[in-house]
C-alpha cells in the first residue's frame, strides 16, 4: 500500500517537473473539477493563501505623526517656497528683508550718467519745451546762436518732436549739459547739435524732397465736390478748384454728370515717406459736347494769379455760384411761393446747401448791412460800386461786420434756414442800379488780358502742366514729426522759385 503511494506521489513529482519545464504550473481551478490534478492544484492555492495570512499578521504597521497646522507667519513663509496661480493672489520667490546693522545712510540718491528725453513744442515755443527738459540758460543762448540763420524755431509748429540727451553733471547744484539736440527744422531739413570737446557743433542733415506736381483726373459724377475728395484731394483744395473754376463756369447748368475734372496741385514728397500738398496750379473741365476750360496759375509781382488758356483772367466781376458745390433751386422772376400761398416776384435765386456751408463774397465790397432783415433772416449786404449790390439771406451766422471790407471768395457767412425758409438755402441777390438783375444770366466783362512776354511764359507753362502725367488719386497728406503742417509751403518753396 505504502509502496503504492510512493509510486503515485513519484509519478506525481515527476509529471509536475515536466510541466515546470512546459512552463504549465498554474492549475486552472477552472477545468476538470474534481480530478485529483484540480485536487493538487487547490490545495496548493490554500496552503499560499494560508501562509500569506500567518506572514502578514506579523508584519508592525508604520506609524505617523500629523504635523500641526501653520500659523499664519509660518504659512507667509511658506508662501515664499510654493507656486500659486496669480489669479488667486499666489505670490512666488523671497523678498528680501533689510538687515538695519549692514545698511549705511546715502547722502544723496545716485544718478544716472545720462539722460535721454523726448520733448515736444507747445504752444510756448521752442525754447520753452527746452526750459521744462532741463537745458541750462547758457546751453540755450549756445542752440539760438547755432541756429540762427539755420531754422526759425519761433514758427515751429506745435507738436514738433525734440530729441535731447542731458550729461553727466558733477552736483545736483547745476543744470546738465546738452550732449545733443536733434529736431525737424524744415520739410526737407533736420538739425542735429553734438557736444565734440566740451562745445556745442551744428550737423545740416538735408532731406531730399520730390517736388513733381500731382495731377488727378476723374468724371464729375452727381457731385464734383465729392468726386475731388474721393479722388483724395484735400479740401482746402477742393474748395480752391470750384471757387477757382466759379469764375468761369456755371456749375448749375455748365457741368453734366459726364464731364471729367483734371486738377494739378504742388507736392512735395519727402525720402522719409512724408506727403504735403501745395497750391493749385492747373483746373480744367472737359464738358461733353463743349470746349474744355482750362484755367492756369502765374506768379506776378510775388502774387499768384489765374487765368484762361487763352490768357484771359478768370476773375470777372461777380462769381455765379458764392456756395461750393451748391445747386440751383429757385430761378429768377415770378414763382409761386412756398409759405405764402400765392405767386409773386422772386428777386433774386436759390441755392440749395447743406446747413453751415460757408457763404463767399460774389465780388469785393464793402458790408453795408449784416444783421436780421424780416422774412430774409440773418442777412448780409454788400456794396461793391455804386451801381452793384449783392445780398445773402437766410444765413445761420455771420463772419462778418457791418462796414468790414471784403474781397472776393472771402467767408461771409454761412447756410441757414432763418426768416421765411423751408430749409437750408441761400438766397442770393443782385441789384443793378437799384434794380433786381438775375444773377444767372448776368453778364460781366472779364478780367484782365495777358499779353507779349508774360503771355508767352504763360502759355508755355501751360504746355509744361498738360504734359504731366495723371495719377489715379492723390496720395494722403503726412504730419510730419515736426509738426510742420502737410499743406503748407516753406522758405524752401520760396526758394525755389515756382510757378
Amino acid at each position: 500500500m505504502r509502496a503504492a503511494l510512493r509510486q503515485q506521489l513519484a509519478d506525481d513529482w515527476r509529471a509536475l517537473r515536466a510541466r515546470a519545464a512546459l512552463g504549465e504550473l498554474a492549475v486552472d481551478l477552472g477545468h476538470d473539477i474534481g480530478s485529483r490534478q484540480w485536487w493538487y492544484g487547490a490545495v496548493g492555492c490554500t496552503g499560499l493563501i494560508a501562509m500569506a495570512l500567518a506572514l502578514g499578521s506579523r508584519v508592525e504597521p508604520i506609524r505617523t505623526i500629523a504635523p500641526p497646522a501653520l500659523t499664519p507667519a509660518q504659512h507667509d513663509l511658506a508662501r515664499i517656497n510654493a507656486i500659486g496661480p496669480l489669479a488667486r493672489g499666489g505670490v512666488t520667490g523671497a523678498v528680501p528683508r533689510a538687515n538695519p546693522r549692514m545698511l549705511a545712510p546715502l547722502a544723496e540718491a545716485p544718478e544716472r550718467p545720462r539722460l535721454e528725453l523726448s520733448a515736444e513744442v507747445g504752444g510756448a515755443g521752442f525754447a520753452a519745451a527746452l526750459r521744462r527738459s532741463g537745458v541750462s540758460a547758457s546751453d540755450m543762448g549756445a542752440v539760438n546762436s547755432l541756429l540762427r540763420g539755420v531754422a526759425d524755431t519761433g514758427r515751429l509748429a506745435r507738436g514738433t518732436d525734440i530729441d535731447l540727451v542731458l550729461g553727466r553733471r558733477e552736483s545736483r547744484s547745476v543744470p546738465r549739459p546738452l550732449d545733443r539736440l536733434a529736431f525737424r527744422a524744415a520739410f526737407d531739413l533736420r538739425v542735429e547739435l553734438t557736444r565734440v570737446d566740451g562745445a556745442l557743433t551744428l550737423k545740416r542733415v538735408p532731406i531730399a524732397v520730390d517736388s513733381t506736381p500731382l495731377r488727378v483726373t476723374g468724371s464729375v459724377g452727381g457731385n464734383l465736390q465729392r468726386a475731388l475728395r474721393s479722388a483724395g484731394i484735400p479740401a482746402r483744395l477742393v474748395g480752391d478748384f470750384t471757387r477757382i473754376m466759379g469764375y468761369v463756369v456755371d456749375f448749375q447748368r455748365g457741368v453734366g454728370k459726364a464731364d471729367r475734372f483734371d486738377i494739378i496741385v504742388e507736392q512735395d514728397r519727402a525720402e522719409t515717406g512724408e506727403v504735403r500738398h501745395g497750391s493749385l496750379l492747373f483746373a480744367s473741365l472737359a464738358r461733353r459736347g463743349k470746349a474744355p476750360i482750362e484755367v492756369g496759375r502765374l506768379m506776378q509781382g510775388g502774387h499768384a494769379e489765374y487765368f484762361k488758356s487763352d490768357g484771359e483772367g478768370a476773375r470777372r466781376g461777380l462769381m455765379k455760384t458764392p456756395v461750393d458745390g451748391a445747386r440751383l433751386t429757385s430761378g429768377f422772376g415770378m414763382r409761386f411761393h412756398p409759405l405764402l400761398s400765392y405767386s409773386r416776384m422772386h428777386q433774386g435765386v436759390d441755392f440749395g446747401a447743406p446747413h453751415g456751408a460757408p457763404i463767399m463774397a460774389a465780388a469785393s465790397g464793402n458790408v453795408s448791412f449784416a444783421g436780421r432783415h424780416g422774412g430774409h433772416g440773418n442777412y448780409i449786404q454788400l456794396r461793391h460800386t455804386k451801381e452793384l449790390v449783392t445780398a445773402y439771406a437766410h444765413l445761420s451766422r455771420f463772419a462778418v461786420k457791418n462796414g468790414q471790407r471784403v474781397v472776393q471768395g472771402q467767408v461771409i457767412g454761412y447756410v441757414g434756414s432763418t426768416g421765411m425758409s423751408t430749409g437750408p438755402h441761400l438766397h442770393y441777390e443782385v441789384w443793378l442800379r437799384g434794380r433786381p438783375a438775375n444773377p444767372v444770366s448776368l453778364k460781366f466783362i472779364g478780367g484782365s488780358q495777358l499779353t507779349g512776354r508774360a503771355l508767352n511764359q504763360f502759355m508755355a507753362q501751360m504746355n509744361r502742366w498738360r504734359a504731366v502725367p495723371a495719377t489715379g488719386s492723390a496720395p494722403a497728406a503726412t504730419r510730419i514729426a515736426s509738426g510742420f503742417a502737410p499743406d503748407s509751403a516753406n522758405a524752401a518753396d520760396k526758394r525755389r522759385g515756382r510757378a
